[in-house]
């Protein structure tokens, strides 16, 4: 089957836009790795699978409020958008080229976002808790998380304690 002209016409323009928006992303996050690669050359990420985050729900759900079916949706499109493996496979490039590497922490033994290191207990979050509160200061949950990421021990399965008790004062204040 032949194409009308406007079609291959407007298809070639969707083409150019993607193309743009994927140099304009890849340009931006050239700049972020420079500029995180700027402070430090030791970076520590957790080992995300950011398939599974891009897959649709298996699961039907009903909503208890409104009594309709929850949507399947997951992050796929901003996950596309965002596209934060690009990101790490770029600072991980730049890094090799001075003989270093990304460090991967393993998350399902770190659990750095349900970590308290004041009572060394874990405490499953909802999502949409931003925040939490640990000895008595309210901290960005993400940052937290990275906080606890930067005190991993050598084995990179767990956190040490010790050293994050020592820096937390620090933290909070550039908190």
């Amino acid at each position: 089957m032949k194409n009308s002209k406007s079609y291959v016409k407007t298809k070639l323009k969707l083409s150019n836009l993607q193309r743009k928006i994927a140099e304009k992303r890849e340009q931006s996050h050239n700049i972020l790795a420079n500029s995180i690669l700027e402070i430090g050359t030791i970076v520590k990420v957790e080992n995300m699978n950011f398939k599974a985050l891009q897959r649709r729900s298996k699961k039907t759900e009903i909503s208890e409020k409104t009594g309709k079916f929850k949507k399947k949706k997951s992050l796929g499109k901003s996950l596309s958008n965002r596209a934060p493996a690009l990101l790490i496979e770029i600072i991980n490039r730049k890094l090799e080229y001075i003989g270093k590497n990304i460090i991967k922490i393993d998350t399902f033994k770190v659990k750095a976002s349900q970590l308290n290191h004041s009572t060394n207990e874990y405490e499953k979050k909802s999502l949409s808790k931003r925040w939490v509160e640990i000895l008595g200061n309210k901290i960005q949950r993400d940052l937290y998380s990275a906080f606890l990421i930067k005190n991993v021990k050598e084995n990179l399965e767990e956190v040490n304690i010790e050293k994050a008790q020592k820096e937390f004062k620090n933290f909070v204040k550039l908190h």
